[in-house]
């Protein structure tokens, strides 16, 4: 907690089903009551049993432009598409939740990632996370209040 930002761990048991767990999970992020719910690095689809309590307030961060690589592996898949010569670019799409769609929220924000021909994974990977984070911070300080 060195950001004094409370956090908690609960994994999904395989026996459990998706909307228990979601519900189970809505449980305990709403004890915090959130204004809102970030989705950084979480790589599950969350069910309406989740999203319901805590609607248009679900917030994701997607290494993808809006309609490209949705989903998982975004940006190994980014890199084949540029090795293949089928893309020039990836990018940075942060976006609501507002159904159980693959990142196809309305965008709050998203900025463009040039790949290099010099790149390997890594580097993309890494310009992308250093994309990322600016990013966030400037779609977060747009859509709170000034407090």
């Amino acid at each position: 907690m060195q950001a004094n930002v409370p956090a908690f761990c609960l994994p999904k048991p395989k026996d459990l089903a998706r909307r228990q767990y979601d519900a189970e999970l809505s449980e305990r992020v709403a004890v915090f009551k959130p204004d809102w719910v970030l989705l950084l690095g979480w790589m599950r689809l969350l069910s309406s049993a989740f999203l319901d309590r805590f609607p248009g307030r679900v917030i994701n961060i997607h290494p993808a432009l809006l309609g490209t690589f949705p989903g998982t592996h975004a940006i190994e898949r980014a890199f084949e598409a540029y090795q293949k010569g089928e893309t020039k670019c990836t990018g940075v799409m942060i976006h609501r939740v507002l159904d159980e769609g693959v990142d196809s929220g309305p965008v709050l924000g998203q900025e463009v990632v040039p790949i290099f021909p010099e790149d390997c994974l890594q580097s993309l990977e890494g310009r992308i996370h250093q994309t990322e984070h600016p990013l966030l911070l400037r779609v977060l300080q747009e859509i709170m209040p000034a407090r």
